[in-house]
């Protein structure tokens, strides 16, 4: 692409429609500039666009976007259309630009700037950082702080990956280049940035506002900078200069600034942010660098904690206060911890700090009630560790690292208190009793597992009955509902250590709180029946059965259901969470069967509409897999039931392209096919066929799903799919599949299934045609995955159908190619098998092939023989710790779950693993047994073979099996 005056006017009108609100000029805009993208000098034309001042600001604001875009999807690929000597030229243009352009453009440019520095940047780019430096002497000789600030925010970005990337020598080199080129200017512009600011500051009349903002903005990118260069390890130069830095850190934390804190909440809040970026620096020392800093440390302690005094409760402030109490905090649980042992020091912090901080404000009630989303995600869910509440707590924590029995009973004395103010006045003293539960909650440190231990502040069981009962047994779900999500809280991270008699009685108590108006109450007690049923006790019994909750099934599912009917709670994934827990426990009868199938199935029509929550989603059709499953395997009957209640829902899905339920839908006609009794009804055959159409495989996310569904098809309706060409077709999936890295794995697991479920009759004329396509594969790569499938099915094979088969219909492809393949694959790689079944069904063929077969009898295959003894000891004599064991329990889904391109799959709707060697139960007895037997019909050949093939290590190892199973190989 040249520039010209027609480039300009068309590239000028495409960045105009592009901020056009109607929807078709927008997007024959957009599809014009990925068009043109692909051509070379593409970004170097954008840029000069962004560059022209008789251009409109909005357009070249639009294009300084695309253009820092543009780098990010293509600057580093090796085939990019972005060619070097248009590379060179963007970098030699970007700098000045960037510094002379206005502040929104400036951002972009600055990004993109970091784009290209994060991959050039130093070696490919050797002229950046001396420009940089140089462009901010000028600047700074000028007072610009305008460029300045342009200049050490991208600076900032370019350095930022110091802090993220491990260590390495080319990372070492880079930090050095950057040391050795940036931190004497850094500390220069520092330095005179400080000493503005110190005039200004005393100045009579005050400077305006304006002119203070961009010397803290300065201020704070320095320190930014300050982190960045000595996050990895303390160079000499800030080591030299440590005084000149601190002195000036400690001064933005005693020292106000009236003119420009009293200018605005933003004044305030930039102040703040500079103060801020201080205490995470000191932090930084006290942690990586305490003895170089141990002479500062005192002027620091008594700086933070004045400075946390006047600190006012306003949400505004929270970043100040939140990494002042994180730097008092490392100094708590340092050799320096001393600072605290003062009289009055700890009951101080306690009074001053601690409890001010974690008493309620007016802005915790408003996110409770205006966002329980968020309330529920910082309380509950442990992301309010950076919230004054959570720090404030973690800061006792660190103080009762040396000082444990003074805070305990400090801490304990001040529950006493708070609870005593409860009860003298409940309606006026509420957030006390809250305050007194947090506490407790807060203090407790996690186990192993998900049960919390208190640190003997308070009797768990003893606090839980005089202080969380009442509020459990309160009649009025909706009085004082923070205190009834403070008690719910406590009840849920203490299920471990309240005894199930106990827990029992307040169940009842749980499920009334379903109904409550408060989105977090009802989501605090869904979760906390929901973790209830999870505890397992000694042996890995469930606390909790059937039997427990059989009294208030109905009721319980009643309101869950009625919970999802509430205000602003009608995709509440804990509630919905609850629903799939209380489904796998409880004992389901044909009614209630007949009740939950409706009601998730009007759920599913609503989310069908506009699909938002996928945590949400995600649960509901869990939920709706274990209902089926579990249901329908008491009462085979009630397969039609549910058939008759999805099967609409689901023609919706698909048919209206809700292409985000595909990979559910395909995994919920798996179960449903799996559960009918063959031959299954005419309508699955018609999904059969519409399984086998090529479309259908085309997304990627849908392909785990659909595997899943061709397999139960195999498995229950193994005539149909022998008749025609179905089995053609089926084949041709599998060739399909094994093409790609991606899918490799689910092409396998499909032929797996064809061996597994068809009799070899109808499978021999294909036996060719799938050797043929495997090996073609192995021509082209040959990674671990793939030569992992390859064993996994030639075993099957071969217990399936007999060694002699296997060889000879591998070799009728290509003459001795099994020999090739039990040297070059089978061999070297029998090692890397995991999983319980998978191991036992590689073991035995293995065994089989070298105890049965003529082919490794042979005298000639004596080393082959022995090579593959020695395989099979190691992948019997590996530890049990080495081996994958399939998952039990149902897992969380994470919060970041979505859609887009992932699979995502149902674990009530998995597939149900056979062991196709059920006869077999020890595959390294039958080995050493198979072995024995073999030896004893030729007696010393297979010793000797042994000896001189089999690694010293694994000839002990193979001793030891035969030991353990009083068999001999002589």
């Amino acid at each position: 692409m040249e520039w010209n005056p027609q480039t300009l006017q068309f590239l000028s009108e495409c960045f105009l429609n592009t901020l056009s609100p109607a929807p078709e000029p927008r997007r024959r805009a957009e599809s014009s500039l990925s068009e043109a993208a692909d051509s070379p000098n593409f970004g170097l034309v954008v840029l000069r666009l962004v560059a022209e001042p008789a251009v409109d600001e909005q357009i070249r604001q639009s294009a300084a976007v695309n253009f820092k875009n543009h780098l990010r999807l293509r600057w580093a690929l090796e085939d990019s259309s972005i060619l070097e000597p248009e590379k060179e030229q963007i970098k030699t243009l970007i700098v000045p630009l960037m510094l002379g352009a206005t502040p929104k453009i400036q951002s972009q440019l600055s990004e993109a700037l970091a784009i290209i520095g994060n991959h050039d940047f130093p070696r490919a780019w050797p002229t950046l950082l001396p420009e940089l430096v140089a462009s901010l002497q000028n600047a700074s000789q000028a007072n610009d702080y305008t460029s300045i600030n342009g200049i050490l925010g991208t600076a900032d970005s370019i350095f930022g990956k110091f802090r993220t990337q491990s260590h390495s020598n080319d990372l070492w080199i880079d930090l050095k280049y950057c040391l050795d080129n940036f931190a004497a200017p850094l500390l220069e512009i520092f330095l005179k940035t400080a000493s503005l600011i110190d005039a200004a500051a005393t100045a009579a009349p005050p400077p305006p506002a304006a002119n203070l903002r961009k010397l803290f903005e300065s201020q704070k990118l320095c320190c930014s900078l300050f982190y960045s260069l000595n996050f990895q390890e303390l160079p000499e130069f800030f080591e030299d200069h440590m005084r000149e830095w601190m002195t000036e850190f400690r001064k933005y934390l005693t020292t106000s600034y009236p003119s420009l804190e009293g200018s605005g909440p933003d004044g305030l809040a930039l102040v703040d942010e500079l103060r801020a970026s201080v205490c995470e620096n000191i932090s930084h020392y006290m942690k990586k660098y305490e003895e170089e800093f141990k002479g500062f440390l005192n002027d620091f302690a008594l700086a933070v904690w004045t400075l946390l005094g006047n600190v006012s409760q306003s949400t505004s402030r929270d970043q100040l206060a939140v990494t002042a109490i994180k730097f008092l905090t490392t100094v708590s649980t340092s050799v320096h911890h001393t600072l605290f042992a003062a009289d009055g020091i700890i009951p101080q912090i306690c009074q001053g700090i601690v409890i001010p901080n974690v008493r309620l404000r007016e802005d915790d009630e408003e996110l409770f009630e205006m966002n329980h989303i968020e309330y529920i995600r910082r309380d509950m869910e442990g992301s309010d560790v950076d919230t004054r509440r959570r720090i404030a707590c973690e800061l006792l924590k660190g103080i009762a690292t040396h000082y444990g029995d003074a805070v305990k009973s400090i801490v304990s004395g001040q529950i006493q208190s708070l609870l005593s103010s409860f009860a003298a006045n409940p309606a006026g003293n509420w957030k006390d009793k809250d305050c007194a539960i947090f506490l407790v909650v807060s203090l407790s440190t996690k186990k192993a597992g998900t049960s919390y231990v208190s640190p003997d502040l308070v009797n768990v069981q003893s606090f839980f009955e005089s202080v969380i009962v009442p509020e459990l047994q309160s009649q009025d779900v909706n009085g004082y509902p923070m205190l009834k999500a403070g008690a719910l809280k406590f009840f849920t991270m203490f299920r471990t250590q309240i005894s199930k008699h106990v827990a029992l009685n307040f169940l009842p108590d749980l499920v009334r709180f379903l109904a409550a108006e408060s989105n977090v109450v009802h989501s605090y007690a869904a979760s906390c029946i929901e973790k209830l049923l999870l505890v397992k006790d000694e042996g890995g019994i469930a606390r909790y059965s059937s039997a427990d909750i059989s009294p208030i099934f109905p009721m319980l599912m009643n309101n869950l259901f009625s919970a999802l009917k509430l205000p602003e709670s009608e995709e509440n994934q804990y509630v919905m969470k609850c629903i799939t827990r209380v489904l796998g426990v409880a004992d389901i009868q044909l009614d209630v069967a007949r009740i939950c199938i409706e009601g998730l199935g009007s759920l599913l029509s609503e989310v069908c509409k506009n699909p938002k929550n996928p945590i949400f989603n995600h649960y509901l059709f869990e939920s709706v897999a274990i209902l089926v499953k579990r249901a329908s395997e008491r009462d085979p009957s009630l397969v039609s039931v549910f058939e008759t209640s999805l099967f609409p829902r689901l023609e919706i899905i698909l048919s209206n392209d809700v292409t985000e339920f595909f990979p559910y839908t395909f995994q919920l006609l798996a179960l449903l096919v799996e559960l009918n009794r063959p031959p299954i009804p005419p309508i699955y055959m018609q999904i059969f066929e519409i399984l086998l159409s090529p479309d259908s495989w085309k997304r990627a996310s849908n392909v785990p799903a659909l595997v899943r569904l061709l397999q139960a098809f195999l498995q229950k309706a193994p005539n149909e799919i022998s008749q025609g060409d179905k089995l053609t077709k089926v084949l041709g999936i599998f060739d399909t599949l094994i093409q790609s890295s991606s899918t490799s794995e689910q092409g396998f697991y499909v032929l797996n299934t064809v061996i597994e479920s068809l009799p070899y009759d109808v499978i021999k004329p294909y036996i060719s045609h799938i050797w043929a396509a495997i090996f073609r594969e192995l021509q082209k790569r040959r990674p671990i995955k793939l030569l992992k499938s390859l064993l996994i099915f030639i075993s099957l094979f071969l217990v399936k159908h007999g060694s002699s088969n296997v060889i000879d219909t591998m070799n009728a492809v290509q003459p001795d190619i099994f020999s090739a393949i039990l040297t070059q694959f089978w061999i070297p790689n029998l090692k890397h098998i995991a999983g319980k079944i998978e191991l036992k069904l590689t073991a035995v063929a293995s065994t089989r092939l070298i105890c049965e077969s003529p082919v490794l009898l042979d005298p000639a295959a004596s080393v082959s023989w022995g090579k593959m003894v020695d395989s099979i000891v190691t992948l019997l004599s590996r530890q049990e710790q080495d081996r994958v064991e399939d998952e039990t329990d149902m897992p969380d889904i994470a919060e970041k779950v979505g859609y887009t391109d992932t699979f995502v799959r149902l674990h009530n709707a998995g597939k149900n693993v056979e062991d196709p060697l059920q006869d077999i139960r020890d595959p390294r007895e039958f080995f050493v047994a198979s072995l024995s037997q073999l030896c004893a019909r030729s007696p010393g050949r297979y010793s000797k073979v042994i000896s001189e093939n089999v690694d010293p290590e694994n000839q002990t190892a193979l001793l030891q099996l035969c030991n353990t199973y009083k068999l001999s190989l002589v």
